[in-house]
């Protein structure tokens, strides 16, 4: 055999490291290159870059028919956004906050999330609609809360919200494919920004060629035999520090994130409470009517037999995000309160 008959090496994909932010960015700025109907429109977009560094160095590329600075209207761009998905465009509409939905919740619910159903199937609406949310930083109760659930009770949308740079590109590039509405939330706590508290995870190895992340396809991000930690966003990254700093006691703590609330990887959470027979679920959100009473629901509705003990909910309680950082922190889903609930399920 000569030396050009010999099979070909094995490709390895490309990457190169991006914090959450980048890798987001660098999604957008793929499919804004390779699909023209692509656009971004929203508040502080355009050269100031987001205030989450969600769009930074797109209007350069780009400019500001496609990278779109509007006024502090968010039912008037959100509905923008709608008609222009309508039309054919892949619009994405960043609202800043997720507490923000309150002023423009009619476009979302009443028009992005049912035209679709209401023209039988005829019209759809390919558009992203984009967002912060989470607390942690003292940015008061009116910019701390995470919402994903009251979005994900809302029939017609897609939800989904990543943890690491991979999952943030490829669920924005999914998001932007996809011809349903999809609604993509980033948690302030993953971004990876150098004003904000240091996470060593929101760095991570990205395939430079874009990809898609298949959303409703949850991840196992640890294995484990004892507990099931299902959760998502920022939240895994504290839950995998406490299944790290449990491991040395013998506690081997699975966590599974979940990546997207709607579709719900059901499959994936009976799954693993099949094998550990114990499920602690973690949300930074509201506890009551929430997803982490979803999650626990989807068990004990198919087979509650799985569970060796009760199930252990960490969530938001019910009140308001508290501006005062001792407060706040006393009310989010942190590593303490995390390893209490993982300790009381195990009976450690």
């Amino acid at each position: 055999m000569t030396l050009t008959d010999a099979p070909a090496a094995p490709t390895r994909r490309e990457t190169h490291r991006l914090t959450v932010a980048k890798a987001m960015v660098e999604a957008i700025d793929q499919e804004m290159e390779r699909d023209p109907t692509v656009f971004y429109l929203g508040e502080d977009v355009g050269k100031y870059g987001g205030i989450f560094s969600s769009t930074t160095g797109l209007l350069d590329k780009y400019g500001p028919s496609r990278i779109m600075d509007t006024p502090i209207s968010e039912t008037a761009f959100i509905g923008l956004a709608i008609g222009a998905a309508t039309e054919g465009m892949r619009p994405i509409a960043e609202l800043m906050f997720s507490d923000f939905m309150g002023v423009c919740l009619d476009q979302i619910y009443n028009h992005m999330a049912k035209i679709h159903f209401e023209s039988g199937g005829n019209v759809k609406v390919p558009m992203v609609l984009t967002m912060a949310a989470g607390g942690g930083y003292s940015d008061g109760a009116q910019h701390s809360q995470c919402l994903w659930a009251t979005f994900a009770h809302l029939p017609g949308m897609k939800v989904v919200t990543p943890s690491t740079p991979y999952d943030a590109k490829g669920l924005m590039t999914a998001a932007i494919r996809d011809d349903n509405p999809v609604v993509y939330i980033f948690h302030k706590g993953v971004m990876g920004l150098p004003w904000m508290v240091k996470n060593p995870r929101s760095l991570g190895d990205v395939p430079v060629d874009p990809y898609e992340v298949p959303i409703g396809q949850a991840r196992v991000a640890r294995e484990g035999r004892d507990v099931s930690v299902v959760t998502l966003s920022l939240s895994v990254h504290h839950a995998l520090d406490v299944a790290e700093a449990l491991a040395p006691e013998g506690i081997d703590a699975e966590v599974i994130d979940l990546r997207s609330l709607v579709p719900l990887d059901r499959a994936a959470i009976l799954e693993s409470v099949g094998t550990t027979g114990r499920l602690v679920v973690v949300d930074e959100d509201y506890l009551s009517y929430g997803l982490s009473g979803e999650v626990s629901a989807t068990v004990t509705d198919v087979d509650p037999t799985l569970l060796k003990a009760p199930v252990a909910r960490v969530a938001n309680p019910d009140v308001p995000v508290p501006y005062a950082h001792s407060l706040e922190y006393a009310v989010l889903p942190r590593p303490d309160r995390i390893e209490a609930a993982i300790r009381r399920v195990v009976g450690a």
